[in-house]
């Protein structure tokens, strides 16, 4: 964690400092998108959607985050 209170994650490849306690949930939110229409894979695991607003972002987590296909 930096002295900001915040954690270095990727997302989609591109690096970006967010808030530490963040969720999967607000991260998706944050980035404008709907945790109900999403896919988020987290270093290479698949995270169910019904866990997001459960799992913590961890400092250095990389996440692939896209909208689901209906």
């Amino acid at each position: 964690m930096h002295a900001d209170g915040t954690i270095s994650i990727r997302i989609n490849g591109e690096h970006r400092r967010v808030r530490d306690g963040l969720t999967l949930a607000a991260l998706v939110t944050e980035i404008g998108m709907a945790a109900d229409g999403v896919i988020v894979e987290r270093n290479l695991e698949m995270v169910p959607r019904s866990t997001l607003a459960n799992v913590a972002v961890q400092d250095g987590d990389e996440l692939e985050i896209a909208p689901s296909v209906p």
